[in-house]
């Protein structure tokens, strides 16, 4: 971790070692104490291929266990 600080026309400027790490485009998240940088892919539908390649099941049996277990926590 370090510190960073804003130039005059309120500029950060992000060390080296995490842009290399997370990339160059960010989502600034504001959060009641604070911010947040949210690293944006530079390709989101590939990102999101990749993070849920190991899924066998498809976005149907998904949609119905989780719509089964709603209506199991609801107690139908």
């Amino acid at each position: 971790m370090s510190d960073v600080a804003l130039d005059d026309r309120g500029r950060l400027t992000l060390p080296k070692e995490v842009r290399e790490r997370y990339g160059d485009r960010y989502h600034v998240v504001q959060l009641p104490d604070g911010v947040k940088l949210v690293p944006v892919a530079n390709d989101p539908l590939e990102a999101l291929r990749e993070e849920f390649a190991d899924i066998e099941k498809s976005a149907d049996d998904l949609r119905d266990e989780a719509r089964e277990a709603s209506l199991d926590e609801a107690g139908r």
